[in-house]
């Protein structure tokens, strides 16, 4: 084995380069010195909530920006303007843009009453919400008859009128359309399991591995180009 020493100077400390073998140690701690390639400080971004925000601040150039903006869809709930790569490798980060959405409760059985408000109140309306919304809304105060539950669809006991009760079929899987993207942009439907229990107690399980954010990333970005067509922006998502 040979080591071989090497003397710097730092401030008034004396430090040692050793190799051995192939590495190399110095005999203090050493910070890297990045070089200065552009001394112009970085842009501290501008917080938002809408995609029309972020249109109005580009197409309204608000801070005068000559060079090429990029447009990143991070994900269905995030938007990032950056400038180009300078000289040093970094980039301005001009708007951060965080959709405001609702709080919706997945993959948690819930009171009949508060989950018919969350079904109305954070999702669009649709034919297969009024379905179970007709369930949730008639089921008479006793348990849940799980008796005939083959794992997909469940029999519950409902009112059928003044005062006589039915059993019903409760729809799996449902097609519902949460609020759960900028408002701006189509909401992506998607596939949930709707499952009941005694109490009775409601609850829906997102059944489509994720896909929707894909298709809530592509909105967004479709939005964006078409609002922002014969900008000087490049859009990526």
């Amino acid at each position: 084995m040979i080591e071989k020493a090497l003397k710097y100077l730092v401030g008034l400390k004396e430090v040692k380069v050793i190799e051995v073998g192939d590495s190399k140690y110095s005999t203090e701690p050493l910070n890297y010195i990045k070089p200065v390639f552009d001394p112009k400080p970085n842009a501290q971004a501008v917080s938002i909530k809408t995609l029309t925000g972020l249109v109005d601040y580009i197409k309204g150039n608000v801070d005068k920006i000559a060079d090429a903006i990029v447009v990143h869809v991070v994900s269905p709930t995030r938007v990032l303007a950056y400038s180009e790569l300078r000289k040093d490798m970094n980039r301005d980060n001009y708007i951060s843009c965080e959709a405001s959405t609702p709080q919706i409760m997945y993959e948690q059985f819930m009171d009949i009453e508060r989950f018919n408000i969350m079904l109305q109140a954070c999702f669009l309306q649709n034919e297969h919400s009024a379905a179970v919304l007709k369930v949730v809304g008639n089921i008479k105060e006793d348990n849940v008859q799980n008796t005939s539950d083959d794992g997909v669809s469940q029999k519950v006991t409902a009112k059928a009128g003044v005062s006589t009760v039915t059993e019903i079929v409760v729809p799996n899987p449902v097609i519902l359309c949460p609020f759960r993207t900028f408002a701006e942009v189509d909401q992506p439907e998607s596939k949930f399991v709707f499952r009941m229990r005694s109490g009775p107690a409601a609850a829906i399980f997102e059944a489509d591995g994720g896909v929707w954010k894909i298709y809530a990333m592509q909105n967004v970005k479709r939005y964006l180009s078409e609002k922002l067509e014969g900008c000087n922006v490049k859009i990526i998502s």
